[in-house]
């Protein structure tokens, strides 16, 4: 453990350090190796043994380049078109801001309280430490089973291919998807700054992009004149007169299920604030970064968002714009640019916002998957945590590159994707559920802990109402039974209950039934690898008597 980190010099609760304690045999007043690391040990720094190398710029990328993907050059067409105006499309937008901003107060409360990479993991373990073992399982489960990052590297592929003009076969779109994630990952594990350096140079275009997005429709009002066909334009036209009062709110749509379903895009537009919650190991000042990182990068994402927006109602008209479906940047690049200009800017676009998205993401989730290694929870635990050969995090990369390739390769393009990742998405609902309910649970049980940042209470309260909306909205049908694919409406959610499940069942399974029948108990014991990086081994003890 390192406690003398810069800006912090003082531990958040005073506790032996972990590497100290390999075993209780020596005395048997001495902590066991799990209450140390899971409780006390919990709320010490730690630094990863690759250094603290990322500035405040760079864990400023690690979250709007998770946060801006390539959602908002696709779902402001769905959302006007279920709310029916602009001034109703905007609000939902600001509501859908104030929602994530709750889920935000939370992860940092959390993340000041217990500074270790990790994120929902480390606080979950923390939280709800009996039965034991089981938050460790269903986090191993759902970064082994779910843990893939395939959407962006699909999305690269198809608009790479669509800006060079060529209609690719299956086997090469998938390719250059594949080709994407295995370049980041061989980037991250072999040379882990330079990785770090490209992916803050793609973020910091990506906001360049989105930023030049939003001021474009300003700058075509301004110097470029209206045609006459658009002026004339019964359906509201494009241009400042969509402001006006009387249209900002012409044909609004208050129905609840409209409004619900929009609500929902918007508020998985903002997923990812907490991303620098998972490698806060690596974070230079990790405290006072993240409580000013997190909170700058909603504010950036919530005013592109909001931008972007202005300028599709100023150069497209209303009902081009709800009848556009994903295409709404399309036809505003090619409104503001031309045909041929727009139709290669656009796609280029779309591909760096979604390189640089899986670049921040297969970063932050290689560092769980290591963390959750480090807890012997998964096979080959000494290899799979340490930092050699190239002081990086190899054996996590590994882990969360097999299941991404096969979920880019295997299954056909189409609705099957499509069906798993709505299945990826389902489960962290309750995780979510879970880590907002435990923040109150602990500031009852473990009110000494020291919060350098506390979550107001209401916004709390409000992200646990979210959360169980989003997790009963499968179940109320929709008109024709049907969902975004051809299937049952609820069968991605009753799948990704299926996989929670069958994560209890196999930690009931592995940690009481076959103990009890085998007559041995598992213990843990913290080693310390040669590259000085502390992992705790499962052993099974077995009664002499």
């Amino acid at each position: 453990m390192d406690n003398d980190v810069e800006g912090v010099t003082q531990p958040l609760l005073t506790s032996t350090s972990s590497s100290a304690v390999n075993s209780t045999e020596d005395d048997p007043t001495r902590p066991r190796a799990e209450e140390l690391r899971t409780v006390e040990g919990g709320t010490l720094l730690e630094t990863a043994t690759y250094g603290r190398s990322l500035t405040w710029s760079s864990a400023y990328i690690l979250v709007i380049s998770r946060v801006i993907g390539s959602g908002i050059f696709a779902t402001p067409g769905a959302i006007v078109k279920s709310s029916g105006s602009v001034g109703l499309s905007l609000l939902l937008w600001i509501v859908g801001t104030i929602l994530s901003a709750c889920g935000l107060a939370v992860s940092l409360e959390y993340g000041c309280m217990l500074p270790r990479s990790g994120g929902d993991k480390v606080y979950l373990e923390f939280t709800y430490q009996r039965p034991r073992f089981l938050a460790s399982t269903l986090v191993a489960a759902q970064a082994v089973l779910l843990g893939f990052t395939a959407s962006n590297c699909i999305v690269f592929s198809k608009y790479t291919w669509f800006a060079l003009n060529v209609q690719p076969t299956e086997t090469q779109s998938k390719a250059l998807a594949a080709g994407l994630l295995t370049a980041i990952t061989i980037m991250h594990a072999r040379f882990l700054k330079g990785g770090i350096r490209i992916q803050n140079l793609l973020g910091w275009t990506k906001v360049f992009l989105i930023a030049v997005t939003a001021i474009t429709g300003l700058f075509v009002i301004i110097f470029q004149p209206k045609h006459p066909s658009e002026s004339d334009s019964s359906n509201g036209g494009a241009g400042a007169k969509v402001f006006s009062w009387d249209e900002l709110w012409k044909d609004s749509n208050w129905s609840l299920g409209p409004l619900s379903t929009s609500l929902f895009k918007v508020f998985y537009s903002y997923a990812g604030l907490n991303n620098v919650n998972n490698v806060l190991n690596e974070v230079k000042e990790p405290v006072r970064t993240l409580k000013t990182v997190c909170p700058a990068a909603l504010l950036t994402a919530c005013g592109l968002y909001i931008l972007a927006n202005v300028s599709y109602f100023l150069v497209v008209p209303i009902q081009e714009i709800k009848n556009s479906g994903e295409l709404v940047a399309a036809l505003f690049f090619e409104r503001a640019f031309g045909s041929h200009l727009g139709r290669t800017i656009l796609p280029l676009a779309i591909a760096i916002s979604a390189a640089g998205n899986v670049m921040v993401v297969t970063f932050t989730l290689a560092r769980v998957n290591q963390e959750i290694a480090r807890q012997g929870f998964l096979p080959f635990s000494r290899i799979l945590s340490s930092s050699r050969p190239f002081n990086s995090p190899l054996g996590g990369l590994i882990v969360h590159y097999i299941p991404s390739i096969l979920v880019i390769t295997l299954p056909p393009q189409g609705d099957v994707y499509n069906f798993i990742l709505d299945v990826e998405g389902y489960p962290s609902q309750f995780f979510a559920l879970a880590v907002t309910v435990g923040l109150l649970l602990l500031r009852v049980r473990r009110p000494d802990l020291k919060r350098p940042f506390k979550a107001w209470l209401p916004a709390v309260w409000l992200r646990i109402v979210v959360c169980v909306a989003l997790l009963a909205a499968p179940f109320f049908p929709p008109p024709d039974w049907k969902g975004d694919v051809d299937f049952f409406y609820a069968t991605y959610a009753i799948v990704g209950v299926g996989i929670i499940v069958f994560a209890v069942v196999y930690w009931y399974v592995w940690t009481v039934l076959l103990p009890r029948w085998r007559g041995y108990t598992i213990e843990e014991e913290v080693e310390v690898l040669e590259d000085g990086t502390s992992i705790t081994t499962l052993v099974h003890s077995y009664n002499k008597s």
